[in-house]
């Protein structure tokens, strides 16, 4: 399932012709994954950093302020810019292939 979310600016920089100085570049942010609570799409949004691929976190205000885990405002989010979700995608689906692999040698 691919979400786009709303167009918002990009505060730090990415492979990209910015133009001038103080130019606001526009991004188009898209859900790569979803998960029970913000703990562990902030792990998923670092995993994916760490590829070079700029991620973000978030959950709903009350959700977060509230520690809630189930339900839609439990529900955290894993944002990258449109550009690169495929390739995130691709990571994550590969690591989720280790872990089932993993977890398939331990039975």
């Amino acid at each position: 399932m691919t979400d786009t979310q709303p167009v918002h600016p990009l505060s730090e920089s990415h492979d990209s012709d910015a133009g001038q100085p103080g130019d606001v570049e526009q991004v188009r942010w898209e859900v790569v994954e979803r998960t029970a609570g913000i703990t562990p799409a902030e792990i998923i949004a670092g995993r994916l950093q760490a590829e070079g691929i700029p991620a973000r976190a978030w959950q709903e205000g009350a959700g977060e302020a509230l520690g809630l885990m189930v339900g839609l405002l439990g529900t955290a989010h894993v944002v990258v810019p449109e550009e690169f979700a495929a390739r995130a995608r691709a990571i994550l689906a590969a690591d989720a292939a280790a872990y089932a692999a993993e977890m398939e040698e331990e039975e």
